[in-house]
């Protein structure tokens, strides 16, 4: 009897041990995480206004460039499907009446040159971005002035976006400022 006990008892330790520590399975999601640039907020006048405020030149350009935001960088482009800086600027100009010339390097000619700190929205400013040479070789259209200059343009990396000029990088490469209107 004492060598038949193990024999029973075996069965009973192997189904208990199995069946009751069933582990659940564990589903693991995917995360997906994207950066935009931030939106450029209204002030309180201007919300308050909005129905009787009829539209500036300098409104409908900005409006127009804010239009391509996220759009993808296309060298010489100057569509929804593709968009350099200068054709950003290009484009939101000519939609509006202003006539400018096509490359960021000709547009620097153009316009009147203002400091820094007299920078309005709808002024240009205009970078430096290659790592040797000091020419003019990008440019963006400022689109907020009140806490900190925000400005529109198309990098090859990131598209069409709104930066600031607080970035490291935009205040080490930038060389001047020019208004148009």
């Amino acid at each position: 009897m004492k060598r038949i006990l193990p024999f029973l008892l075996l069965p009973v330790l192997i189904l208990t041990s199995c069946g009751s520590s069933k582990k659940a399975s564990q589903k693991r999601e995917t995360r997906t995480v994207s950066v935009k640039a931030r939106p450029v907020k209204e002030s309180k006048d201007e919300i308050k206004g909005r129905n009787n405020k009829i539209p500036s030149q300098t409104d409908n350009i900005i409006r127009t460039a804010l239009s391509f935001e996220g759009t993808r960088y296309k060298f010489g482009g100057m569509s929804k499907s593709g968009m350099d800086c200068s054709g950003l600027i290009y484009k939101s100009y000519t939609t509006n009446g202003v006539s400018v010339n096509r490359s960021s390097f000709e547009i620097a000619k153009q316009g009147v040159d203002i400091k820094l700190k007299e920078i309005q929205k709808g002024d240009l400013l205009f970078f430096a971005t290659g790592r040797k040479s000091k020419r003019i070789n990008h440019v963006g259209l400022v689109v907020d002035t009140k806490s900190e200059v925000l400005f529109i343009h198309s990098t090859t990396s990131r598209g069409v976006l709104v930066s600031s000029l607080r970035e490291g990088y935009w205040k080490y490469a930038f060389i001047k400022a020019k208004r148009l209107l």
